[in-house]
């Protein structure tokens, strides 16, 4: 078989590799002629964990490529995916389909004989049968299914998650164009992956009600969290009492700073807009996203109180910059709030993030941004980890004490022990259990030597 996947941005490109991974000719579109070109030397424009070994692979077998003429990729084709950006429009909160629509149009005009649209991109209920008017307007005689299949990845993950997925959904009326998927992910379904096919709305819903779902999970633990430490419970425990409830699960219930990433806010959003406008707001979702959006401005405050009371004059060492690890993408992450509320009460910023420091740049000003987690923690006053990448679980507290003017550690995503970092001398905050000193004591601020 062979495919047309239009856009090589996050979903875009892994999937297209993942599809050549599993035996289909592959060639991914994208109007960036220079980002092509770098795809073609090798070059991959985003961190994923995997994606560059099986994009060389590919392109060496000759199932994967890249190019910039849609027309001459989509003649032919048995399948042409749309994968491109769907970010949230200004002003109102809705998804921006101008990307979708636009490549709606572009595909009738290149089409040369039946294939089915795949809408992989995420998009309201309703934009399948848009784009399917775009493409009957555009073409009258086009041979064409509109198809909504969208994805489940997870960034960091994504690899094992298109591999193995939980489920892939399928909506489409169409039996020629349910076979088609059918074989495309004849892979999968060998393994005994449930393939669930749906009308195209049901399956554009799904993927906004599952992400709404997740970050309702966050967001609620994130609260508990809140009570647990007005009450003197350990957040910990109670996600892990609730999560080994086979209703509950136990995913997703992790306390922290707040989600971000390029999913769950603008889905949010989006799902909540088209529901307004259908005439049944989903309150429990519009709650969501006001939680987590006062969530990130509180993580800051917590940072100050943790600080004394003030930042004002302090060097404050951030550790992680990504809205989670194993990723470069800063979009929404909660660093975006704290570091600059941070710098607005005076606090100078020292950060680093393994995989995150080149698209940092663009975003937070006046940071100084370091070579490593140690050279972040030199002579600054408290230490905050906003994202757990693996490489500060272990870090040396021995080391990290030498370094700071003062042992304070602000914790946002719990990767410690509380009674740990007391017996190795340090004032430590976390979320949702209780903060701990020194257990042999220790000045809260050493002398500059």
């Amino acid at each position: 078989m062979r495919i047309a996947m239009i856009g090589t941005g996050y979903v875009g490109l892994v999937s297209g590799a993942c599809f050549s991974e599993f035996g289909v000719a592959v060639t991914c579109i994208d109007k960036d002629a220079s980002k092509i070109e770098r795809l073609r030397r090798g070059e991959i424009p985003i961190y994923e964990p995997g994606l560059d070994q099986i994009v060389d692979s590919n392109v060496r077998a000759g199932r994967l490529g890249f190019a910039t003429d849609l027309a001459a990729a989509v003649a032919g084709a048995d399948a042409v995916f749309i994968a491109v950006g769907t970010p949230s429009r200004r002003g109102d909160g809705h998804a921006d389909l101008s990307y979708v629509f636009g490549a709606a149009e572009e595909i009738a005009r290149a089409l040369t004989g039946y294939a089915v649209v795949v809408t992989k991109s995420t998009v309201p209920v309703g934009t399948g049968r848009k784009v399917a008017e775009i493409i009957r307007k555009t073409r009258p005689e086009a041979q064409f299914d509109v198809v909504s299949n969208p994805e489940f990845l997870r960034e960091g993950s994504a690899i094992q998650d298109f591999m193995r997925p939980d489920r892939v959904v399928i909506g489409s009326e169409s039996e020629r164009a349910r076979e088609i998927m059918r074989e495309l992910y004849r892979p999968l379904y060998l393994i005994e992956t449930p393939l669930l096919f749906t009308t195209v709305e049901t399956a554009e819903l799904t993927k906004y009600a599952a992400n709404s779902f997740l970050a309702t999970k966050i967001s609620f633990i994130n609260e508990i969290a809140d009570l647990c430490e007005a009450v003197g419970a350990d957040v910990q425990d109670v996600a892990k009492g609730i999560g080994l409830d086979g209703r509950i699960g136990r995913k997703f219930l992790h306390a922290g700073p707040g989600y971000g990433g390029s999913c769950f806010p603008k889905d949010c959003l989006a799902l909540a807009r088209t529901a307004q406008e259908a005439g049944a707001p989903v309150t429990l979702v519009e709650t969501t996203v006001k939680v987590n959006e006062g969530r990130k401005e509180r993580m800051a405050a917590r940072v100050i109180r943790a600080c004394g009371g003030s930042v004002e004059r302090k060097t404050i060492a951030v550790l992680g910059l990504t809205f989670k690890p194993n990723t470069d993408d800063m979009r929404d992450s909660p660093s975006l709030t704290i570091v600059p509320a941070l710098q607005r009460a005076g606090a100078a910023v020292r950060a680093f993030d393994p995989e995150g420091m080149d698209e940092a740049r663009k975003l937070l000003d006046g940071v100084q941004f370091c070579n490593g987690a140690y050279d972040a923690m030199d002579g600054a006053d408290a230490v905050v980890i906003v994202t757990e990448w693996n490489e500060f679980r272990a870090l040396d507290l021995k080391r990290v004490k030498s370094l700071l003017r003062s042992p304070t550690v602000i914790d946002l995503r719990n990767i410690y022990k509380p009674a740990d970092m007391a017996e190795a001398g340090f004032f430590y905050f976390s979320i949702g259990r209780r903060s701990v000193e020194p257990a042999h004591g220790e000045q809260r601020v050493r002398a500059q030597g």
